[in-house]
């Protein structure tokens, strides 16, 4: 009974951002719980790597080169994320982009660009998607959202709107469309070493001193996140929607 619970066998997932980082890692996860997952992310080259890594493994995974900032091209890009194994019962957004500009830097331009890809691409790569999931009687939809959606950091003015908005949308989401079988929720993590942290983590008395404001005395590492990640998107969270899941080592509880 607590295997079925955790198990993905004869489901498809859709995940974002699978070229690496957290995309990445969230893909390769539910692969291994037996999803068959569409990795979806604009460097085709990544993409082609990690479907290596996953079939070589024994698990089933197709790459779908896009570029998901492109918001009229969604419904188009949701056609080919079908294709090969099926409309996604799971769809995991995890690409996202952070430009650190100070605010007196941000422009209309890099302004759109961060709210369009981690804003406003989740919702309507969603909306393409769950008609199938509301067919089906079953769905999971699960966001990336991040400290910064609940705490101010310096450089993160546009990021943080973005993020704000993300824990919204997430609750949103899970009002529109949890009484059709399709849960939404979303992941925050904390510190954890990806492209988009290099910055963080290349200054090393910033990222001891962002390990020592966590309750457990570290930062991040990719695995750890994925037994929640897994969890939100099996049986065993059916009757968890619109919840934002800190996976921060206890950072936000001090």
């Amino acid at each position: 009974m607590t295997a079925e619970l955790f198990s993905l066998g004869g489901r498809v997932a859709c995940v974002t951002g699978a070229s690496s980082g957290i995309g990445r890692a969230i893909a390769t996860a539910l692969a291994r719980a037996g999803a068959a997952v569409v990795g979806v992310a604009r460097r085709e080259a990544l993409l082609g790597g990690w479907v290596d890594e996953v079939t070589s493994a024994g698990g089933r995974a197709v790459a779908c080169a896009a570029d998901l900032s492109d918001i009229a091209g969604l419904a188009e890009v949701a056609q080919r994320i079908s294709a090969r194994f099926g409309a996604p019962d799971i769809l995991v957004n995890a690409a996202g982009v952070n430009l650190r500009e100070a605010a007196e830097a941000v422009t209309p331009d890099s302004w759109r660009t961060t709210l369009e890809l981690n804003l406003s691409t989740p919702f309507f790569l969603a909306q393409a998607l769950v008609p199938a999931m509301r067919e089906k009687g079953w769905g999971r939809i699960v966001n990336i959202a991040s400290l910064q959606s609940e705490r101010a950091f310096p450089k993160g003015i546009a990021y943080g709107a973005s993020k704000g908005g993300v824990a919204q949308l997430t609750r949103a989401m899970a009002e529109a469309w949890s009484g059709a079988g399709i849960t939404c929720n979303a992941l925050a993590p904390g510190f954890f070493p990806t492209e988009l942290t290099a910055a963080v983590f290349e200054d090393g008395e910033t990222a001891a001193r962002n390990a020592a404001q966590t309750c457990v005395g570290r930062n991040g590492r990719l695995e750890d996140l994925v037994g929640p990640a897994v969890f939100l998107a099996t049986p065993a969270s059916d009757y968890v929607t619109g919840q934002v899941l800190y996976v921060d080592g206890g950072f936000t509880a001090k």
